[in-house]
C-alpha cells in the first residue's frame, strides 16, 4: 500500500534513483518542495531541462561545458605545456576550486575496469595523444584516483605515453594533511613511504 498519493511517490522514487540519495532522503526532498512555493519547483524543473539541453563535452578536454570548448581550454594563459588527467569532471572541479593547477585538463570519464566493461579505447585517450603533438605539451600529470583501477590507468598512461618526450608525474599519495599514522591502511602507508620526499636545507 502506498503511504503517499501516486504523483508524490513517483517523485520520491526518481529522487531515491540519485547516488547517495536513499529512501528516507528522497522523502525529505519530496516532502520540501511540496511545502515551498512554486517557484522553486518550476526553477528547478527548467535547470534540469537546461542542463540535459545544453552541457556537453568540452571538443578538447572533455570537461563539462555548455559551449564547443570551455573557458579552461580557450584561456591561452592556461596553454602553458602541462596536462592534469583525471577521471572524471568531479575530479577536475577539485583541483580546479584548489587553485594551484593553471594548466589545462583532459577528462577521461573513467578507468580501467575490465569487470565495468571499461578497456583502453574507452577512455579519451586517443584525443590525449593527439593533443599532445598539436598543443607542444612539455608535461603530463597523471591524477587518476589512488585505487586499483586507478593505479592501472596511471601505469597504462605512463606506458603509452613514455615514448613521447614528455615529463610524466603523478599526484602524490599518502597521509592526508591531520591524518594519524596508526589508523592508515598499509596502502596509504606504503605510498607515502615510497612518494616520500628531501625536506634537507
Amino acid at each position: 500500500m502506498e503511504i503517499y498519493p501516486p504523483s508524490l511517490e513517483r517523485l520520491i522514487e526518481q529522487f531515491s534513483r540519485l547516488p547517495g540519495i536513499g529512501q528516507k532522503s528522497a522523502a525529505r526532498l519530496a516532502l520540501y518542495i511540496l511545502k515551498s512555493k512554486d517557484e522553486l519547483a518550476e526553477n528547478l524543473a527548467k535547470s534540469l531541462i537546461e542542463v540535459k539541453d545544453k552541457i556537453k563535452f568540452c571538443s578538447i578536454c572533455f570537461n563539462l561545458t555548455d559551449h564547443d570548448i570551455c573557458s579552461i581550454c580557450r584561456d591561452i594563459n592556461r596553454a602553458n605545456g602541462i596536462i592534469c588527467i583525471v577521471e572524471g569532471p568531479g575530479d577536475q572541479l577539485a583541483i580546479e576550486e584548489s587553485g594551484i593547477f593553471k594548466g589545462r585538463y583532459h577528462v577521461l570519464h573513467g578507468v580501467l575496469s575490465p569487470l565495468d566493461g571499461m578497456g583502453p579505447e574507452d577512455l579519451k585517450t586517443g584525443k590525449l595523444l593527439a593533443r599532445i603533438e598539436k598543443e607542444e605539451v612539455k608535461e603530463v600529470i597523471l591524477a587518476t584516483n589512488p585505487t586499483a583501477e586507478g593505479e592501472a590507468t596511471a601505469f597504462y598512461l605512463a606506458k603509452i605515453l613514455k615514448d613521447k618526450g614528455l615529463k610524466i608525474t603523478r599526484i602524490a599519495l599518502g597521509v592526508p594533511m591531520g591524518g594519524d599514522l596508526k589508523y592508515m591502511d598499509s596502502m596509504t602507508l606504503r605510498h607515502s613511504i615510497n612518494s616520500r620526499i628531501s625536506v634537507a636545507p
